[in-house]
């Protein structure tokens, strides 16, 4: 492809005091001041939960007037938690094709002004209606995966924290990151039971948070090498294997194969791990090791930013934190910046010339696979 992200704009995740368009619009402006505030022609934004108090609003020209693009064109996306990685994907789109010269992709989420059940009454619309029906939630079903994981594989159930240590210990040293300390693994198999195996450190945060990036015609050290999209059956009961999620395997293999590259060439990844054992599960899907391998992966250090594949240098969504419609975005910033050598204290011990984000929209049903490189040979 001949598309590079040319720029990216970071705020801070956590809980923060600003709305929603604040909060868009800090990342944005970020990523504007990052190409000298360069005209834009294409504005594509994301959010998964964002409404106002009469319900949903005018997200995107609310955004686009706040910014001074009122003269750029514009679309709005919603992919889940997936939303950020679909924002990114249309606007790449868009501009290899010719439609738009340089775009602006935003995606933002704030939820910690929501109470947790009325939180997780909205997340459920990720899932089936008749899963809802029955109770579901996120966590739960989330839970389930988790079980049939560990019981194919013949793992302890506190081996899972390896994921939430990692992770914990990497956004420790990120100042974006919504959680500042690390976690010892008896913290992690101490910590509140949510929904057996997991506990609340196995679990990603509420957060607010926004992204940004900016995306034109070129090649440079963070060019658009490879994009992919999966799908899968909704119902959790309609999926023959739940130890795997297939929806992430296609959009791997579309991704490699448009950008003619294997697991191999991937110097750092940024995997979607909600839950800690998904942190296994995406890199067995994703064709770094094999099935029932992810935790020796983690527990052997292999995933350190001095590992075989350093893993979540950010901090994953463990520990940078997830603020829903912003996470896949994120993460492709996040790749960006250490293609870029602009990761600062989060850079990986030798500087990659291919990095992969992993986006997944509510429980595997629609999952992206986003590939930058130097764009040379």
């Amino acid at each position: 492809m001949n598309v590079r992200v040319a720029s990216v704009g970071l705020g801070r995740f956590g809980k923060r005091p600003e709305g929603l368009i604040d909060l868009a619009a800090e990342a944005a402006s970020l990523a504007l001041e990052g190409v000298g505030r360069k005209p834009i022609d294409l504005l594509v934004a994301g959010t998964m939960l964002g409404h106002g108090p009469r319900g949903p609003f005018a997200f995107l020209p609310r955004l686009a007037g706040r910014l001074g693009l009122e003269s750029a064109t514009g679309l709005r996306v919603e992919a889940a938690s997936a939303t950020g990685a679909m924002a990114f994907h249309v606007a790449v789109q868009a501009v290899e094709t010719g439609r738009a010269t340089r775009a602006l992709v935003v995606a933002a989420e704030k939820m910690t002004d929501r109470p947790t059940p009325a939180l997780t009454g909205e997340l459920v619309a990720a899932l089936h209606e008749s899963e809802v029906a029955a109770g579901a939630t996120m966590v739960g079903l989330g839970a389930l995966v988790a079980q049939r994981y560990l019981a194919r594989h013949d793992l302890a159930p506190e081996r899972i924290g390896a994921v939430s240590v990692h992770d914990r210990a990497r956004a420790a040293l990120n100042p974006r990151a919504h959680f500042s300390s690390p976690v010892t693994a008896t913290e992690v198999q101490e910590s509140r039971p949510v929904a057996l195996p997991l506990r609340l450190l196995h679990c990603a945060p509420i957060s607010d948070g926004a992204a940004a990036a900016i995306v034109e015609r070129g090649k440079g050290p963070a060019t658009v090498l490879g994009l992919g999209q999966g799908l899968d059956a909704l119902r959790l009961v309609d999926r023959a294997d739940l130890t795997t999620f297939p929806a992430t395997r296609r959009a791997a293999q579309r991704a490699y194969e448009q950008g003619h590259l294997t697991r191999k060439n991937i110097g750092v990844a940024e995997l979607h791990d909600a839950f800690a054992p998904f942190g296994f599960v995406h890199l067995e899907d994703l064709g770094f090791c094999g099935p029932g391998e992810g935790a020796g992966w983690f527990e052997n250090g292999w995933v350190a930013p001095d590992g075989r594949l350093p893993v979540n240098p950010s901090g994953g969504l463990l520990g940078r934190g997830h603020p829903v419609g912003a996470s896949g975005l994120a993460g492709i910033a996040e790749v960006a910046l250490q293609l870029r050598g602009e990761a600062g204290p989060t850079a990986v011990a030798s500087k990659p010339t291919a990095g992969l984000a992993h986006s997944m929209a509510g429980l595997g049903a629609q999952n992206f696979v986003t590939i930058l490189g130097s764009g040379e040979g």
